[in-house]
C-alpha cells in the first residue's frame, strides 16, 4: 500500500509511505553487500533483487538533519538510501528509498520497484524493524518511503538492540520488475477482474473483500438480503456491500469502498488505521449475521462458515467423562514450531495429561488424572484458517511476527488417519477433502506492512492476485511455494570463489488460508448473476454507471466543446445576500450551456432565446474580466463583429487562462410592463454600475438593480432612482460605498455624491453599495452599522464547532466568532456559553487535520493572535477547536511544571502515581517536599530522593538544587523512594551499586539481558560474599524461600553476565570507576518475570497500542 500525504504529520501512522518532499545532495559512506549492477531487461518472471546492509557509525552523535548512503545498482540503476536520523518533521526515524541520479534522468523516465527497508536488531535479528512497499519512481516522486518507521526512543535506547556501539545497521532489499505503466494497465482486459481502491491503509480490508466476493454463494446471500430504493450506501452496510459486489461483477475498472466504509461508521481516521485482516473478518461476519436475521438469507454465515468441535475432559482411571460442544466460524492455527497445517492439526487435537499437580476435580470422584483435548464435530463448508504469524512474545513484552516457513496443501484430506481429527459423534458419511480457494499473504513486519490476496476464483489451475486496484495471473508456485516463508537463498554473485549463500528471512508470507470442501463445490461456485440482484439496485447502479459514462465521453470530448455560463439579473437577486456577499454572482450556480466550439456566436445566441424567452434582439451579452484586486466584474459588451466569429474563437478572445469555459452577462432592459426593450445605445461616456442595498437592522444585503450612468454625472444625479429602487420615502438620505475588493481584507469606502463618477474613479462594472443615512445618536443602536463594518463581518465570521477534550469525537456546540478575534475573545465566548465565570479557566486545543483528532499540545494562553491562527494546521484550515476546564486558570498553570512521579513505599509493595504540579523554577528539593505531604512515609523523618529510570534501569539520582524546569517526563520514569538507613552512614569501602532483575531470551543464543521489574540500590560491604549479600536482598524484597532459591546471581557489565557463586567477594567486581555510565555495571537478580505487565502513565507514550475494529452501524 503507498499513499502520499503532505509532511510533517503529527499522527502516529505505521502504514503511510510517502515521498520525503525535500531535496539536498551529500552522499555519505555506506556498506555495501554486493555492488554489481543487475543484468538490464530481466524479464518480469526473474526480476533483479539485491540486498544492501549500510553500518551508520557515530549515528547519535551525527548532527545533519538527513543522511544519504552510498549508491548501489539494481537492476541497471543508481539507487540510494535516504534517513533522517532525528525524524522528518515526527519523533519517529524517517526512511526512504532514492532514486540518486533522479536530477539529470531525461523527462518522462519511469522505473518500478518492490522494495523493503529495515533497521537491523544487532542484539535479536528476530526483532529487526522491516517494512515492504512498492513504486512507481518517476520525476515526481523519485523517493519513497516511511516518515513514521519506528518511534526514536525505541531506536535511541541502547537497550533495544538497534544502536549497538553507537553503530545502526540498514538494510534495504531492492527488486526491480519491467517498468508496466500503472495507469495504461487494464485489470479487467487482462484479467476478466478488477481490484478495489486503496483509502490510505484500507489494504487489509481489501483483500478480505476480494476473498469473499469471489464466494460466489455467498455473493449471491448479500444480493438477496433486503434494501430498498430509499436507502443510500453510506447508512445501510447490505446496500453498500451489494453496490460494492455488483461493481466488482460488472465494472470495467477498480471500484472504491468509501460507500462500505462511510456505512461501517467509518471516519477518515479510520481509513488511515491498518487493522488485522482476522477480526475485520469476524466483525463483519457478525454484522452480515445480525443483519440477515429475518430475512430470506438468514443463517447464510452459519452455513458457509460454521463448524463444531467437542473440547473433552475424559479420567484415566474412573469412568468419568466431560464434554463440552463449540461453534467456531475459522481457526487459528499454529505456526511456530509446525512445518505445515497438517503438522497444526495435529498440534490442535493433542491430548493434554492432567496428573500430579494438575489433577482434574472430576464431580463425584475427587482429583484425578484425566486427559483433555479437543476433536472436531463437523467441518464447514468454506473452511477459514487463520495462521498465528503474530504473536505476544512475554520475554519482550511485544508482539513478533513469526516468519518461519510453514506449508499448505492445494488439497486437504481432514480425513486422514483414519479420521484422527474427528470426535466419536463425527458423521463418517461426510467427506472432508478440501481444495484451496485463496490466500491471503501480509508483506512486512509486525509494525506495519501490506496485505494483499491469491485467488482461484473458479477453482481452476489459473490463480490471480488482487492487490488493491491491480488484478494480475500468477502462477501456482508464486501463489504457494513463495508464500510459505522461511528463508530464501541470493544467486551468489561469484560463484567461483566458493562464498557462503547469502540467505534472508522472507517477511512476505500467508496469513489467512480459505479452503472449500469438493463434496459442496458445485452449491459453493454457483452463479450469482443479474436475476439475483433487486431491480432499484440494478436500476441505481446502472444510472450511476451511465453518468459515469457519460461524464467520460464529455472529458473526452472537451476539446470540442466551450462551457458558456450565462449569469442575468435574476441570478444577482437570488445570490447576492445569501449564498455570496461579495462580487456579483457564483458562476457555477449559474445556467451553462456545452456549445460545439465552431458554432457561431449568433445561433448560440439563438438558443439562448429559447432557454430564457429573451429575443435575440434583445440580448447584449457582455464578457467578464478579472481585476487585479481579483475581483470578478462584467468589462465590456461584445462587439458585433466578435459576435460574428465561432464561439471557440470568442473564448480565445475573452480568456487568457485558456481553459473551456466562456463567462457572460446578458443584459436584458425591461420596459414599464416588464417587457423586453432593445439595449440602449453604450458610448464610451456611458458607465454600468450594479447596486447592492443594506439593511442595518435586520443585517441584510440584496441586489436591487443596475443603472447606466454618465462619466461625468454625480451620484446626486441618481438619489431618486435609487430611493425607489430601494421603496425608501422620497425624502430619505442615503449613504454611498464603493465595494473595492474583499482579498486578502475588506476595502469599501464611501462615495461623495458630490463629485463625478469618473472622478470617484469608477468604471463599468463597479459595485455600489447603499444605506439609509444613519444619525450619530442611533448609530450605536445596530452591531454592524453601516456598509464596510457588515462586510468585515461577514468577510471573517467562522462558526467554529467546539469538543470536550474528554471526548473527542463527539461536538459539544458551535459559536459563530470572527476570525480576527483574539485568544481572550474566543474563550470568553466559549466562557459565557459554559456558565463560566472565569475565561482564563479554559484550555484550548487545535485540530489535526489529517489524523481528525487534537493535535498533542494545548494552545498556549495569548501564544496565538487571532481565531485564525487557532484553526490552521499546516496547509489545512479547519473549523473545530476541542476546549477543557481547568481547576486553576491557564496563566497560572502555564507558569507552573506537573512532573508525574511514581512513589515506591519503603515497606508495601505499592506503587503510586503522584501529580506534583510546581512554579517552573521550582527544585527537586521542592518536589520531594511537595511529595512528603502526599505519601505515607515509614518515619516522620526520613528522607527521600528521586531518580530517572528507563527500561527498568536507574540512570540518574537528581540533586536536590536541579531545576525541574528542564526534566522530561516524558520519556523517562521519575521515582521517588526513601533512603534506607544504610546508605547514610557509608563506610570509607562501602560501595553503593545498581541491582536490576533480568532474564534471558531462551530463544536466543546470545548472552543478551532483558531488564524488567523495579531497580533498587544496595550498600556493598568490603569483603562480603554473594551468600550474606542474598539474605539481605532476600528480605528487602520479601521474596519466599522457595522462589528465592531459583535465582541466580551474575555481574553485569554492558551487557554481558558474569555467574556469581556464593563464596564470591561482590565488592570485588565492583572496583572498576573508568566504566562509562554506572547503570552499565550491575548486580543482576536472574528469575522469572511473573509479575502483570504494566506501563507506568508517565511514559504511556513509549507504548503504542493498535485500535480494534469496530464496525459502529
Amino acid at each position: 500500500m503507498t499513499m502520499m500525504t503532505p509532511p510533517p504529520l503529527d499522527q502516529e501512522d505505521e502504514e503511510i509511505v510517502v515521498p520525503h518532499q525535500e531535496f539536498t545532495a551529500g552522499p555519505q559512506p555506506m556498506e555495501v553487500i554486493s555492488s554489481e549492477p543487475a543484468p538490464e531487461n530481466h524479464q518480469l518472471e526473474d526480476p533483479p533483487t539485491f540486498k544492501y546492509r549500510w553500518s551508520i557509525e557515530n549515528f547519535s552523535r551525527s548532527n545533519t538533519k538527513k543522511l544519504y548512503s552510498d549508491i548501489f545498482f539494481v537492476g541497471g540503476y543508481k539507487w540510494r538510501v535516504l534517513i533522517f536520523p532525528k525524524g522528518n518533521n515526527v519523533d519517529h526515524l524517517s526512511i526512504y528509498l532514492d532514486v540518486a541520479d533522479s536530477a539529470t534522468l531525461p523527462y518522462g523516465w519511469n522505473r518500478y520497484a518492490q522494495f523493503a527497508l529495515a533497521v537491523v536488531n544487532q542484539i535479536h535479528g528476530k526483532y529487526t524493524i522491516r517494512k515492504d512497499t512498492q513504486h512507481q519512481f518517476n520525476g515526481r516522486e523519485s523517493d519513497w518511503g516511511f516518515t513514521s518507521f519506528m518511534s526514536l526512543s525505541e531506536l535511541y535506547d541502547p537497550s533495544r538492540g538497534y544502536l549497538v556501539n553507537d553503530s545502526c545497521v540498514i538494510e534495504a532489499e531492492v527488486t526491480v520488475r519491467k517498468v508496466v505503466d500503472y495507469w495504461s494497465y487494464d485489470s479487467k482486459k487482462e484479467t476478466g477482474y478488477v481490484g478495489l481502491k486503496n483509502q490510505g491503509a484500507t489494504c487489509y480490508m481489501n483483500s478480505l473483500l476480494q476473498t469473499l466476493y469471489h464466494i460466489p454463494y455467498f455473493r449471491k446471500a448479500v444480493y438477496h438480503m433486503p434494501t430498498t430504493e430509499n436507502d443510500m450506501p453510506s447508512g445501510s452496510i447490505p446496500l453498500a456491500l451489494q453496490s460494492l459486489f455488483y461493481k466488482l461483477q460488472y465494472s470495467d475498472n477498480s471500484v472504491a469502498t468509501k460507500e462500505l466504509t462511510k456505512s461501517f461508521g467509518w471516519d477518515t481516521y479510520d481509513s488511515f488505521m491498518q487493522h488485522d485482516v482476522q477480526e475485520l473478518n469476524r466483525v463483519l461476519c457478525e454484522k452480515l449475521e445480525d443483519k440477515m436475521k429475518g430475512t430470506v438469507v438468514e443463517g447464510t454465515i452459519q452455513h458457509l462458515f460454521e463448524g463444531h468441535h467437542m473440547n473433552y475432559i475424559e479420567c484415566i482411571n474412573v469412568d468419568y467423562k466431560s464434554t463440552r460442544k463449540e461453534s467456531f466460524y475459522d481457526l487459528q492455527l499454529d505456526v511456530k514450531g509446525c512445518r505445515d497445517v497438517y503438522a497444526s492439526f495435529d498440534k490442535y487435537v493433542e491430548v493434554e495429561r492432567l496428573d500430579g499437580d494438575n489433577k482434574y476435580q472430576a464431580e463425584n470422584h475427587g482429583l484425578q488424572d484425566a486427559k483433555k483435548g479437543v476433536l472436531f464435530i463437523d467441518f464447514p463448508p468454506v473452511l477459514q484458517l487463520q495462521l498465528k504469524r503474530f504473536e505476544y512474545d512475554f520475554m519482550r513484552d511485544t508482539m513478533v511476527k513469526i516468519n518461519d516457513r510453514y506449508e499448505f496443501p492445494l488439497q486437504l484430506d481432514l480425513d486422514r488417519d483414519n479420521g484422527r481429527y474427528l470426535s466419536p459423534d463425527a458423521d463418517r458419511r461426510v467427506c472432508n477433502l478440501y481444495t484451496l480457494h485463496s490466500i491471503l499473504v501480509h508483506s512486512g513486519g509486525v509494525h506495519g506492512g501490506h496485505y494483499y490476496a491469491f485467488i482461484r476464483p473458479t477453482l481452476s489451475d489459473q490463480w490471480y492476485k488482487f492487490d488493491d486496484e491491480r488484478v494480475t495471473k500468477e502462477d501456482a508456485k508464486r501463489a504457494l511455494e513463495e508464500q510459505y516463508g522461511g528463508e530464501e537463498e541470493l544467486p551468489q554473485t561469484n560463484p567461483g570463489f566458493n562464498n557462503t549463500p547469502f540467505k534472508f528471512t522472507k517477511y512476505s508470507n500467508a496469513y489467512m488460508l480459505v479452503y472449500i470442501r469438493e463434496s459442496d463445490k458445485e452449491k459453493i461456485m454457483c452463479n450469482a448473476d443479474e436475476k439475483d440482484i433487486a431491480e432499484h439496485l440494478r436500476v441505481r447502479l446502472k444510472k450511476e454507471q451511465e453518468e459515469k459514462e457519460h461524464k467520460k465521453k464529455e472529458k473526452a470530448e472537451a476539446h470540442l466543446y466551450t462551457i458558456i455560463k450565462v449569469a442575468r439579473n435574476e441570478d444577482l437577486t437570488e445570490q447576492i445576500g445569501r449564498e455570496i456577499f461579495f462580487d456579483l454572482v457564483d458562476h457555477d450556480k449559474v445556467r451553462s450551456f456545452r456549445i460545439q466550439k465552431q458554432l457561431p456566436f449568433n445561433h448560440f445566441k439563438e438558443e439562448v432565446a429559447i432557454e430564457f424567452g429573451i429575443p435575440v434582439q434583445f440580448q447584449r451579452f457582455w464578457l467578464w474580466a478579472k481585476r487585479q484586486n481579483h475581483t470578478y466584474r462584467p468589462n465590456r459588451p461584445l462587439l458585433p463583429q466578435e459576435e460574428a466569429q465561432s464561439v471557440g474563437e470568442l473564448r480565445e478572445v475573452s480568456n487568457k487562462a485558456h481553459n473551456a469555459e466562456l463567462k457572460l452577462f446578458l443584459e436584458v432592459e425591461l420596459g414599464p410592463d416588464l417587457h423586453p426593450l432593445p439595449p440602449p445605445l453604450k458610448t464610451k461616456e456611458d458607465i454600468l454600475l450594479f447596486f447592492k442595498l443594506y439593511d442595518p437592522e435586520k443585517k441584510d444585503l440584496r441586489f436591487v438593480g443596475r443603472l447606466f450612468v454618465k462619466a461625468l454625472g454625480k451620484p446626486i444625479d441618481i438619489l431618486s432612482k435609487l430611493i425607489e429602487m430601494a421603496e425608501f420615502s422620497a425624502n430619505e438620505e442615503i449613504e454611498l460605498y464603493e465595494e473595492i475588493k474583499f482579498e486578502s481584507n475588506v476595502m469599501c469606502e464611501r462615495i461623495d455624491k458630490k463629485i463625478s463618477f469618473k472622478s470617484s474613479q469608477l468604471e463599468d462594472g463597479d459595485i455600489i453599495c447603499y444605506q439609509r443615512a444613519l444619525t450619530s445618536a442611533n448609530r450605536d443602536e445596530f452591531q454592524y452599522p453601516d456598509v464596510p463594518s457588515f462586510l468585515e463581518y461577514v468577510r471573517n465570521r467562522q462558526v467554529v464547532h467546539f469538543r470536550s477534550l474528554e471526548k473527542p469525537k463527539e461536538e459539544d456546540f458551535s459559536l459563530e466568532l470572527s476570525k480576527l478575534f483574539a485568544y481572550d475573545d474566543v474563550v470568553e465566548r466559549v466562557a459565557r456559553h459554559l456558565g463560566l465565570d472565569d475565561p482564563t479557566k479554559i484550555r484550548l486545543t487545535s485540530h489535526n487535520c489529517y489524523s481528525q483528532q487534537p493535535k498533542p499540545q494545548p494552545i498556549k494562553y495569548r501564544g496565538v493572535d487571532h481565531l485564525s491562527d487557532m484553526l490552521v494546521h499546516y496547509n489545512q484550515t479547519s473549523d473545530i477547536l476541542y476546549y477543557e476546564i481547568l481547576d486553576i486558570p491557564l496563566p497560572e498553570l502555564q507558569g507552573l511544571k506537573t512532573l508525574k512521579v511514581a512513589f515506591h513505599h519503603a515497606t508495601k509493595e505499592e506503587v503510586a502515581i503522584h501529580s506534583i504540579r510546581l512554579p517552573k523554577n521550582s527544585t527537586v528539593a521542592d518536589v520531594i517536599n511537595d511529595l512528603k505531604t502526599k505519601v505515607e512515609l515509614s518515619r516522620p523523618d526520613t528522607e527521600l530522593r528521586l531518580l530517572e529510570v528507563f527500561y527498568h534501569k536507574i540512570y540518574k539520582i537528581f540533586p536536590p538544587g536541579e531545576k525541574i524546569e528542564n526534566i522530561n517526563d516524558q520519556y523517562w520514569t521519575l521515582c521517588a523512594e526513601e533512603i534506607p538507613e544504610e546508605e547514610k552512614n557509608l563506610g570509607p569501602h562501602d560501595r553503593l551499586i545498581h541491582v536490576y532483575h533480568f532474564n534471558r531470551d531462551p530463544n536466543q543464543n546470545q548472552m543478551q539481558v532483558q531488564n524488567f521489574g523495579e531497580p533498587f540500590f544496595l550498600v556493598i560491604k568490603e569483603g562480603e560474599t554473594l551468600a550474606n549479600v542474598k539474605i539481605r536482598i532476600q528480605k528487602k524484597l520479601q521474596v519466599p524461600d522457595d522462589e528465592f532459591s531459583k535465582w541466580k546471581f551474575a555481574f553485569i557489565s554492558l551487557g554481558r553476565p558474569e555467574y556469581l557463586q556464593d563464596s564470591d567477594v561482590v565488592s570485588n567486581r565492583f572496583q572498576r570507576r573508568d566504566i562509562y555510565g554506572a547503570w552499565e555495571q550491575f548486580l543482576g537478580l536472574e528469575h522469572s518475570d511473573t509479575a502483570p505487565k504494566r506501563a507506568y502513565t508517565t511514559n504511556q507514550n513509549r507504548h503504542t497500542f493498535e485500535k480494534p475494529v469496530k464496525i459502529y452501524n
